[in-house]
């Protein structure tokens, strides 16, 4: 057993273990400033006795020696270890609780019950040090390296954390064995600390021993604990077991057989069915004192539980398993049911917090299962490691189970014509990184071996260059290389899933949800086994990208943050639509709309999260700030949470449609009943649509003519299908269609325009109507999207407005006037009547003559646009196909509701595009 287990009365017994392999040189004089010379040359003679007094304790058999392995043991115990046997397999169920699990003297108590409550017949459960106690533990080493005398108050603090534990956890005999234990080591450890603050050095072997005893304490604690309960246990000190290698690169190489025999004889000393194992600490095959590194109380137990053939090892954490991405960065992330061990390899490596990359390895070989579970959520079933998990379908969404990144990463980039075909420049290349010892994290090659490019941490990257452009100078200077390029602020996604090989159109879906985030991508690495796609980015697109590619393979809703500029009529009616729809979008389409901002004229309302709909106008009107469209845009475009963000623009504002083409270059998609943009300059136009055509970044306008009616689409229908378009003719004002539709009989055309006005089918002005100017764009929009060239100078357009009423300086003067011209409507009216025909508003697309109009025209009442009623409109397409008889699209063509649904429509069709279910 460790000479520690009990107080010694010379210093020198508590270093019996872990002396340094080589005599230390004596600190300079010098570097202990404020020290009297000859007092210090007392304190490095005792340091000196004291090191030789540990050199002069090293027995025959290793540092721990002889005398407690081999020349001091009973006979009955040698009988025993010749005999005994050590029961494996399915029996075992492994247990690892990590130091936030064994924080505070309750979750240790809550431990114990969680293994008193498993059912296994045996039962080995492995402990981290308590929460922050390894972290205090180094410190103490560091503190006493930099002879800082506070190590001995921060040596106490954790003397009392343990202390304090204990009184609330234990008491009588227990209480008492493990205060005394606690008082032995932690004398023992001020001891060591003491030599060491002198010498002003400790070997990675002395301060491997110090750290490890939070392991121990933790340990102890909990098998006194599980003891109180009258259940059986001992504890083990892996340090006796475990045997492991150092390999360099802050690693260990697992040395099985030895081990193995180790733990057969521990257990032949003591044969519980539950013990209690540190994590963390083992021993090299010289018995040095060792650690598993970081993280490494994870390996610890899968190292154990390969030795056992245990037929479970559960990793217990704060957590209710591993989840699909970062739940910090993707809120919709979900909780894995079963990874195969390939795939947890892979997120391990990619930085995924699933486990210690090298916890896989040991209970591969055994096929047994890890399972991550919640101890502060028993009931979550949690998520299981083990092989390829079995009837799992083959569709594209459950081949990639999950996404992981890395950040803070630069890409270097080796570039130039002389390294095609040169053996031996790849390895010059990672040569040269090798001797910096930076960390390759990807690599990169063209089949033309014109380039070579990796990724490395952003602060290892500086000495990469460096080292390249020395190993490489003659070549960069000859030309045969033409740089050595470093591309700062990088991050790395990464996709795993093992079917991924097995499925086509993986690639194709990620870099697709990428491309319609907006996200360039710099490099791609991609193994033969496709366990992983790996691509690097810019680390400000990271989360996006991370966002939009985990909503793309359906493992999470496709988001779209929604910007609303003019909250009027049309944009208040789409806001309580959304408002209506949001919970249904969720729960069937899988679509998650976030308004994350509303501005109108004078104020706007911005968040980050998401704007609650159902309070949005008190929210304007209380906690709005001045509005300002450039801060506005920057909002939606900064986000980085989102991946997909649109401005919806709900007005007529030609100052607001000048700002369509910078939004598309930002990657902000628009959407939009705005005809001004479309029906503007042409050159303008034709920017706009060469850059949306040459992007990922849609545009839609449907609800630009025929408000909720479908004529852009049926009209690129047509053309997208080889059709030829002839004519297009139509009613394109509901407005104007009520009024014409209701100017019958003997009603007056002023009571009509009046009616009109009072149910809201009119502008505030009906003179807006009146003039024909918006029929003209809608005739122009759709001459442009058929292939004219028009403006809309181009258009001759009949005004309905009487000549005389136009200068009227507002609507009601307006309104007043317009009856002295009631007479000439009538005899207008009355002619067509005669001639069994009526008077309607139409706009007409001449492809034929390449020419628009828009004019008052009659038609025999038999004739498809006599049949309107209330505010219907009707477009009829003559094409090649429908030569003799046109297309008629027909249907409601003026109102908010229609209109906000046709601008809902366009949105709910661009998140279909964006990736969600259609």
């Amino acid at each position: 057993m460790w000479s520690l287990a009990v107080a010694s009365p010379h210093p020198a017994a508590a270093f019996a273990a872990a002396r340094p392999r080589s005599r230390p040189r004596p600190a300079a004089a010098p570097s202990h400033r404020g020290v009297n010379p000859q007092q210090w040359r007392c304190e490095k003679t005792q340091a000196w006795s004291f090191w030789s007094s540990l050199r002069a304790c090293d027995l025959p058999g290793g540092l721990y020696g002889d005398v407690s392995k081999n020349m001091l043991k009973p006979a009955a115990v040698e009988q025993a270890e010749a005999s005994a046997h050590l029961p494996k397999g399915d029996m075992w169920s492994v247990h690892k609780f990590g130091g936030t699990c064994m924080g505070t003297s309750q979750r240790i108590q809550n431990v114990a019950d969680i293994i008193l409550r498993d059912p296994s017949e045996r039962k080995l459960v492995v402990v981290s040090a308590m929460s922050k106690v390894t972290d205090m533990m180094y410190n103490l080493v560091n503190k006493a390296q930099s002879r800082d005398d506070s190590y001995i108050t921060a040596l106490d603090e954790v003397f009392e954390k343990h202390m304090a534990a204990a009184k609330d956890l234990l008491g009588g005999e227990d209480l008492a064995r493990f205060l005394s234990q606690l008082h032995a080591d932690v004398s023992n450890l001020k001891a060591m600390l003491r030599a060491i603050c002198i010498a002003g050095h400790a070997t990675e072997s002395f301060s491997d021993f110090v750290v490890g005893h939070g392991e121990i304490w933790s340990a102890q604690l909990l098998s006194f604990a599980i003891k109180k309960s009258g259940t059986p246990c001992s504890w083990m000190d892996t340090r006796e077991v475990l045997v492991v290698n150092p390999t360099g690169s802050n690693q260990v190489d697992p040395d099985y057989l030895e081990s193995e025999k180790q733990l057969e004889k521990w257990f032949a000393r003591q044969p519980a069915e539950t013990i209690i194992a540190t994590g963390f600490i083992a021993s090299t095959p010289e018995n040095i004192p060792t650690t598993l590194k970081r993280d490494g109380s994870d390996f610890s137990a899968a190292i154990i539980g390969s030795l056992v053939k245990a037929g479970q090892v559960t990793i217990w954490t704060d957590v209710d398993g591993v989840f699909s991405a970062d739940p910090r960065k993707v809120s919709e992330a979900v909780i894995l049911s079963t990874l195969s061990y390939q795939e947890a390899w892979e997120m391990s490596y990619f930085g995924a917090n699933v486990l210690h990359p090298r916890t896989i390895i040991p209970v591969m070989k055994y096929n047994i299962p890890i399972v991550i579970r919640n101890m502060f959520n028993i009931s979550a079933p949690g998520t299981m490691i083990c092989q390829q998990p079995a009837n799992e379908s083959g569709d594209l969404e459950a081949c990639v189970k999950a996404f992981a990144t890395i950040d803070k990463l630069s890409l270097v980039n080796v570039e130039g014509t002389g390294m095609a075909g040169v053996p031996g420049t790849a390895s010059a290349i990672f040569g040269a990184v090798k001797d910096v010892g930076a960390n390759v994290i990807m690599i990169s090659q063209a089949s033309s071996e014109h380039s070579v490019c990796f990724a490395v941490p952003e602060k290892e990257v500086a000495a990469v260059s460096a080292a390249l452009h020395v190993r490489f100078r003659e070549a960069l200077s000859a030309g045969r290389l033409s740089k050595v390029e470093v591309i700062h602020n990088c991050s790395i996604l990464a996709a795993v899933g093992l079917k991924m090989a097995s499925t086509p159109g993986v690639s194709a879906t990620l870099f697709d949800a990428l491309a319609k985030a907006n996200i360039n991508v710099r490099a791609i690495a991609q193994g033969c086994s496709e366990y992983n796609i790996t691509v690097v980015l810019k680390q400000e697109d990271c989360v996006r990208a991370l966002r939009a590619a985990h909503s793309r393979f359906f493992l999470s809703k496709t988001t779209l943050a929604v910007g609303i500029i003019g909250p009027g009529l049309i944009g208040r009616t789409l806001l309580n639509q959304l408002k209506d729809q949001a919970a249904v979008l969720k729960e069937n389409m899988n679509i998650d709309l976030r308004v994350m901002g509303i501005t109108g004229s004078r104020t706007m309302v911005l968040s980050d999260t998401g704007i609650d709909l159902a309070h949005w106008k008190e929210q304007l009107q209380t906690g709005a700030e001045p509005a300002n469209l450039d801060k506005f845009v920057d909002h939606l475009s900064e986000n980085q949470l989102f991946p997909n963000r649109v401005l919806v623009d709900c007005t007529a504002d030609t100052s607001v449609a000048s700002h369509y083409y910078d939004w598309l270059k930002k990657g902000i998609h628009v959407i939009t009943p705005n005809k001004k943009a479309n029906s503007g300059p042409a050159d303008k136009y034709l920017k706009l649509r060469t850059l949306q055509r040459a992007s990922y970044t849609h545009y839609f306008y449907e609800a630009t003519v025929g408000a909720g009616l479908p004529i852009i689409s049926t009209l690129r229908g047509l053309l997208e299908t080889g059709d030829k378009i002839l004519r297009i003719e139509g009613i394109f004002s509901g407005t104007l269609s009520y009024i014409f539709n209701n100017f019958e009989g003997t009603r007056t055309f002023s009571d009509v325009v009046s009616e009109a006005k009072e149910a809201g089918y009119t502008e505030p002005d009906p003179r807006d109507d009146l003039s024909g100017t918006d029929v003209a764009r809608k005739v122009i929009i759709l001459a442009r999207e058929s292939g004219l060239k028009l403006e809309l100078s181009d258009i001759p357009v009949r005004s309905l407005v009487p000549e005389a009423l136009r200068s009227c300086s507002t609507a009601d003067e307006y309104m007043q006037k317009l009856p002295s011209f009631d007479q000439d409507w009538a005899r207008e009216c009355k002619d067509a009547e005669a001639a069994g025909e009526v008077l309607r508003y139409v706009g007409v697309v001449d492809v034929v003559n390449k020419e628009g109009q828009v004019e008052l025209r009659r038609y025999k009442k038999d004739h498809p646009f006599a049949q309107l009623s209330g505010s219907d409109n009707i477009i009829a397409f003559t094409t090649s196909r429908y030569k003799e008889q046109p297309l008629i699209v027909r249907g409601p063509g003026a109102g908010a509701e229609v209109t906000a649904g046709g601008v809902f429509s366009d949105i709910l069709r661009l998140a279909s595009y964006l990736g969600a279910p259609s």
